[in-house]
């Protein structure tokens, strides 16, 4: 099954790789040329555990509120070799963009984390704020056609979230409201557009430090590839689809400086979408599918990644 999701995703990121990113809020009389770049929602389930990667936002200032859900399944004790641990990542998030100059922007999200594990115990349940992101984003190089654009940013993540030392004792150290340590990001964002078809293609790397508890979670590099393709659009509203792929690779988390075992990764999705919008108000969802997963020694195994987004121009 895995293998014809992936076949499926491959195709479509091929049909669409030149896809529209005019999908979003802002909407003028030449709409056709407001495209900006977005920073990412890196360690979208706080302590690393995925990423809800970048949005394509035609608003060059915006605040919106984004929901965001992932599903694993993971390995109950050692004696069984079933995953039979359903864990579910639930994230609401406030999010906007506020330019500061004509190239250079500021991004910032404030998330709220409410997750759950099944356990033959019983269900375990944590809520709360996660850690602050804030990032600076340069627009680096933009064509005088307007077709290619290429952004770059760095960004800081604050530890608002609590981080429980308990919670790394189970078979996923990252089911946490937050790392507990400053992180540091950077990203680059490149987009190609012509007329009706865009593709973007995204890459952020997170360098997380040691938390007050000698906790280091591993560094985390997401990439992806996405293409746009506009259905409909007139001078108020935008409606347009998306598909492509989304990759994350995890390195060892760390305690006392010394490496853990099984607590690397990777997971590569499909994933595929719609947005739309009315004058300054903006809607888009994607569902993300795994074509492989690779995590904590295949103790752990992505399942399925949900998001929704609503966004208003300011």
């Amino acid at each position: 099954m895995k293998k014809v999701i992936f076949s499926i995703s491959l195709i479509v990121f091929g049909l669409n790789q030149a896809k529209t990113i005019n999908d979003s809020l802002y909407i003028s009389n030449n709409y056709h040329n407001k495209i900006l770049f977005n920073g990412c929602d890196a360690c979208g389930c706080a302590a690393g555990n995925g990423s809800s990667g970048f949005e394509s936002l035609l608003n060059p200032q915006f605040i919106g509120v984004k929901y965001f859900s992932q599903h694993y399944k993971a390995k109950e004790n050692l004696f069984v070799n079933d995953l039979t641990q359903d864990q579910y990542f639930n994230t609401i998030q406030l999010w906007g963009k506020i330019p500061l100059t004509q190239k250079l922007s500021v991004y910032a999200s404030l998330p709220f984390h409410f997750h759950q594990k099944k356990t033959l115990q019983g269900d375990i349940n944590i809520n709360g704020i996660g850690d602050f992101n804030l990032m600076g984003i340069y627009k680096l190089i933009n064509s005088k056609d307007n077709a290619h654009e290429l952004n770059g940013g760095v960004g800081v993540k604050v530890p608002l979230g609590k981080f429980d030392e308990k919670g790394i004792s189970g078979v996923n150290p990252s089911f946490q409201l937050g790392t507990g340590s400053w992180d540091y990001q950077a990203v680059l964002n490149y987009r190609f557009q012509k007329n009706k078809v865009a593709v973007l293609l995204n890459t952020d790397y997170t360098v997380k430090t040691e938390n007050k508890k000698h906790y280091q979670f591993g560094n985390q590099w997401n990439y992806s590839a996405t293409g746009f393709y506009q259905i409909f659009g007139n001078e108020n509203s935008i409606v347009s689809a998306k598909a492509g792929l989304q990759g994350e690779v995890y390195d060892r988390n760390r305690q006392y400086k010394e490496n853990l075992p099984k607590t690397a990764g990777s997971a590569l999705y499909g994933k595929f979408g719609f947005e739309t919008s009315f004058k300054k108000l903006s809607l888009g969802t994607e569902l993300m599918l795994p074509t492989y997963t690779n995590l904590a020694g295949g103790d752990i195994e992505a399942k399925s990644r949900f998001s929704l987004f609503v966004n208003f121009g300011i």
